[in-house]
């Protein structure tokens, strides 16, 4: 099996995980990381035994990596992502794709223009239970849908620095719905705020969609939950399909009503398998730079729609 040459650019809580799963994978060769703390760089780069540099341009500048996994903070993200485009680095950037849409979209147009690859980190798309419910979804399990609700909640993460929860934990959800109810958002309405004193954004959101299908999707999304939970139930005119994100679950109730049988898996595993299969058989990646766009836009029009308390149709964007 040949390998990829990768590179991993900021490796604090989610960039540590993308280096330790290239270390795992047969079809990496994990050739440097990067980092800005100098003590977190020498740490991580001395675990995995590779070259490590405070200066992400060092990375860039290797011209046998093709790949570079793009984990700094979001405000950051089109500055780093651009640089690799243009310096030829195929590029997964961790959710959400970019901090404004005007930059998601520039990127997503440099990475076309470049000729690379860009994909965007929406771990949960490779999460066992979400393929499982995609297949009931589209064998008709639970009949014509109608509704999508999820609640996405948990503990303030002190990390995050730059952005609110709905960014950070909401579009998980608009991309998995639009990914299973094979549909983008039309319009757009939230409620937001923050009780946090520690938190200088929105730590909940309530936002309601409603998607071109006609299928209306519910999020509530918090960071004031003192446990994780992560949960969407999807619902049909024969039945309920309802997934549970962390213990990889999936159960259908109705006609056709079961517990279906999951392999467990790393979501995160998945996905870098993913795009460094896509870079070497040069295929489109399974979540794309215009993924990223879509959910990005859907967040920013469910902020818009919480500051001006008023729907926000998508089109209008």
């Amino acid at each position: 099996m040949s390998k990829v040459n990768v590179g991993v650019i900021g490796v604090g809580a989610m960039g540590y995980n993308h280096v330790r799963v290239y270390s795992e994978l047969p079809n990496a060769n994990l050739m440097a990381v990067s980092d800005v703390v100098k003590g977190t760089m020498t740490e991580v780069s001395k675990e995995f035994n590779t070259v490590g540099f405070v200066d992400y341009d060092n990375i860039l500048k290797m011209p046998e990596i093709e790949v570079v996994s793009v984990c700094v903070p979001t405000t950051y993200h089109y500055e780093v992502v651009m640089s690799a485009i243009e310096h030829g680095k195929n590029v997964l950037v961790e959710k959400p794709i970019a901090f404004t849409l005007d930059e998601a979209k520039e990127m997503v147009e440099a990475a076309h223009d470049a000729g690379v690859k860009l994909a965007t980190g929406h771990v949960e798309r490779f999460n066992p239970a979400v393929l499982e419910a995609k297949k009931l979804i589209d064998a008709g399990a639970i009949g014509d849908l109608v509704s999508a609700s999820a609640k996405r909640l948990g503990p303030f993460p002190p990390r995050i620095k730059d952005v609110g929860v709905t960014i950070d934990l909401a579009i998980h959800e608009v991309d998995i719905m639009f990914y299973l109810l094979d549909s983008p958002a039309s319009t757009v309405y939230a409620n937001m705020g923050s009780k946090l004193e520690k938190c200088i954004y929105e730590d909940h959101a309530e936002i309601m969609m409603k998607f071109e299908n006609g299928v209306i999707g519910i999020l509530e999304t918090n960071w004031l939950t003192p446990y994780k939970k992560r949960q969407l139930d999807i619902t049909g005119v024969d039945g309920i399909i309802s997934i549970d994100y962390i213990d990889q679950s999936v159960k259908v109730y109705g006609k056709n009503a079961q517990k279906v049988k999951v392999d467990h898996k790393e979501p995160l595993k998945e996905e870098l398998n993913s795009f460094l299969s896509a870079v070497t058989n040069d295929e489109e990646p399974k979540i794309t730079g215009e993924d990223g766009v879509h959910a990005l836009k859907v967040v920013l029009a469910a902020m818009k729609s919480a500051k001006h308390k008023i729907p926000v149709n998508m089109n209008e964007c």
